[in-house]
């Protein structure tokens, strides 16, 4: 669980690793096994965010989307199951197809950029599993957000 913690940290993606004394690199922490969900969850990432009320894809969404994609398709054994969530403000109802447009839009680009149908399930939470639950409209927009799940290894 470390690992994924440390994955929204700004470690990934730079030229350095993170070092003890500057010069060797920790490595431990940050190396999941190749094909693993940890090397998922912290080498391509699990989650795009929205904006309130859409479920439109940003550029920083697709990007996330395209490396999951190349993971997916290289790493075949894989069902996943994309969760979409919503914010508080809105009815269960409302929030409920909210996340459920999120998670398909999320499936669709998968299918687009080559991941079989197969292979993914959309489900929604709508607000009722909040990453953070708040009065302040500062922080919903976390709860805005559509995750991959590695499921199971397809038989």
């Amino acid at each position: 669980m470390l690992a994924a913690g440390l994955a929204g940290c700004g470690q990934f993606g730079g030229s350095s690793a993170p070092s003890v004394n500057g010069d060797t690199p920790i490595a431990t922490v940050l190396d999941a096994p190749k094909g693993s969900p940890s090397d998922f969850d912290v080498n391509v990432g699990r989650r795009v965010f929205f904006a309130a009320n859409s479920a439109e894809l940003g550029d920083t969404d697709r990007a996330t989307l395209d490396k999951q994609a190349a993971w997916l398709k290289h790493y075949t054994p894989y069902r996943m199951v994309v969760e979409g969530y919503a914010d508080e403000p809105g009815s269960a109802a409302a929030n409920l197809e909210l996340g459920k447009r999120r998670a398909g839009a999320v499936v669709a680009y998968l299918v687009h950029r080559g991941v079989a149908a197969s292979r993914l399930r959309a489900v929604s939470y709508g607000d009722t599993r909040p990453v953070r639950r708040c009065a302040d409209a500062s922080c919903w927009s976390q709860n805005r957000r559509a995750v991959t799940v590695l499921d199971a290894v397809a038989s």
